[in-house]
């Protein structure tokens, strides 16, 4: 079986597929994109509140992020 090389080579190989079997890629490309999304997302959290545990930053209220941000 050959493996596809680049980009190109992965859509002629999507393009040779059934529509069903397009729809089902889509599908399952779109669940592993969410999957991968979301364990970011949780990465991202933990991080955070470790960097919190650590004592690296410290809350603010609303008002002063504001003032960070657009600082």
């Amino acid at each position: 079986m050959m493996v596809p090389q680049n980009f190109a080579d992965i859509l002629d190989s999507a393009d040779r597929l059934s529509v069903e079997e397009q729809e089902d890629l889509i599908r399952i490309l779109q669940n592993r994109l969410r999957d991968r999304n979301r364990a970011e997302r949780i990465r991202d959290v933990r991080d955070a509140e470790n960097e919190f545990l650590e004592g690296k930053c410290r809350p603010v209220t609303p008002q002063q992020l504001m003032e960070e941000i657009l600082s």
